[in-house]
């Protein structure tokens, strides 16, 4: 009549297991370069796990590099742009770090804040918290102003993909098609 308790208890530690390793990856995912959460948010939602979560595990994932590539990524750059085996790579990522913040620069003017924000907001690859913050790095943006900045940014690309990953935007248009 009642099911065994042990394998309830087993059933319930896989499926926290599984939902753990789920939240594992997402973070990790969110990480990446050019995917960032962009891509992990979707990825949640492909794996059915629940959106408010799934976007603090991204938020946190994304800002992790952060300080990591304003501190470092510059003066490895700079030193690896010269190197024979990592030399264009080097070089390549220098380059956009610095056409990104030239333009984000020549753009702002004096909000240069808002600007590396709403670069950041943006939900397209090479828009995210890698560009922007190695093109803070490279204008010699603060610290402080630049790891706040991309957070904001962050957080609203975060808020952007998680309305477009619940289908918001296709509902939108739908209803507006009418």
């Amino acid at each position: 009549m009642f099911p065994n308790i042990s394998l309830v208890i087993q059933m319930l530690f896989l499926y926290t297991l599984a939902m753990f390793l789920n939240y594992v990856k997402i973070f990790f995912i969110s990480m990446l370069p050019l995917v960032e959460l962009r891509g992990a948010i979707p990825f949640s939602q492909a794996y059915h796990l629940p959106i408010i979560p799934s976007y603090i595990i991204s938020i946190l994932g994304n800002m992790v590099p952060v300080p990591i590539i304003y501190l470092f990524a510059r003066r490895f750059l700079e030193w690896g742009k010269d190197k024979k085996v990592i030399g264009k790579i080097c070089a390549f990522f220098l380059e956009k770090g610095t056409k990104a913040g030239l333009s984000l620069q020549k753009k702002a003017g004096r909000s240069l804040f808002l600007a590396l924000a709403l670069f950041v907001a943006i939900p397209i690859p090479g828009t995210g918290a890698w560009t922007g913050t190695l093109a803070a790095s490279l204008l010699d943006m603060d610290f402080k102003d630049t790891t706040l900045a991309v957070t904001v940014g962050v957080l609203i690309a975060g808020i952007i993909m998680m309305l477009a990953s619940l289908g918001a935007f296709s509902a939108i248009a739908a209803f507006f098609a009418k």
